[in-house]
């Protein structure tokens, strides 16, 4: 892994909530955010593997607690917003980064019930999140919030149409949300994420073709989303609302 990313000391005290945070970059995310300072809530399904991640986060003298629920369901939703207010207080800062099911498929062989679960994790999780964590931080004027899409929401590619459109529509919310909040001071950026294969197991001669399929010759880390996410939700970008931030070495620009 990278070496740590810099210091954003405003973070520090801040009461953040990370969504599918239980694997892969959200994991990331959830470790760097507390690195800073901020107080954790990392969410998601796997009950153990929330469990191993607020242990990691623990070890090293940081504040995160395990809140499981699903964000595709509307009610679990509701809940975590609950057991977050009674584990930390108001919410600070979102993090919504559930996502999933981007393997390639035809148009022709999707099925209905495929396409709605892809649209389910990908965008309508989005949805009830901020649609339960934004209102609040309109009322107390302040509040700062990431969503994770990706390259495939930005231009085509050999993922399912269903992720891709789940993506795109999960940009547009993001920019919506940002419109609609902006005079409060709450702020709604979005990073549309290219390849990160850190921790999936992937053999490296297939991490060097996918490599090769950005200018910068590289795959993402861990490291380069969690410091973007964090600067997206610090001081540091207090004039940016409404972007997206393409994160993935050069490809979009091809």
């Amino acid at each position: 892994m990278d070496s740590e990313p810099g210091s954003f000391r405003d973070l520090d005290g801040k009461v953040a909530l990370v969504t599918g945070a239980s694997h892969g970059v959200g994991v990331g995310i959830a470790t760097e955010l507390a690195r800073q300072g901020a107080r954790v809530v990392v969410n998601g399904r796997d009950v153990t593997a929330l469990a191993s991640v607020v242990d990691a986060i623990s070890a090293k003298k940081h504040h995160a607690v395990a809140i499981p629920a699903d964000v595709t369901d509307e009610a679990e939703v509701r809940s975590l917003s609950a057991q977050t207010e009674q584990a930390y207080g108001p919410v600070d800062i979102v993090v919504a980064c559930v996502g999933g099911q981007g393997a390639g498929i035809s148009i022709g062989d999707l099925t209905l019930d495929a396409w709605n679960a892809a649209i389910a994790v990908n965008l309508t999780s989005a949805f009830l999140t901020l649609r339960e964590f934004v209102p609040p931080m309109v009322e107390r004027r302040t509040g700062a919030v990431v969503t994770i899409a990706s390259t495939a929401g930005r231009i085509p590619t050999p993922a399912s149409p269903a992720y891709a459109a789940g993506k795109a529509g999960l940009i547009m919310l993001t920019r919506q949300t940002a419109l609609q909040v902006a005079p409060a001071g709450v702020r709604v950026n979005s990073i549309a994420l290219g390849s990160v294969l850190e921790g999936k197991g992937i053999p490296s001669p297939v991490m060097e073709q996918v490599a090769q399929l950005n200018p910068m010759r590289r795959i993402g880390t861990r490291v380069d989303v969690a410091s973007t996410v964090a600067f997206l939700v610090s001081d540091a970008s207090s004039w940016m609302t409404g972007a997206t931030i393409d994160l993935s070495g050069g490809h979009v620009m091809l």
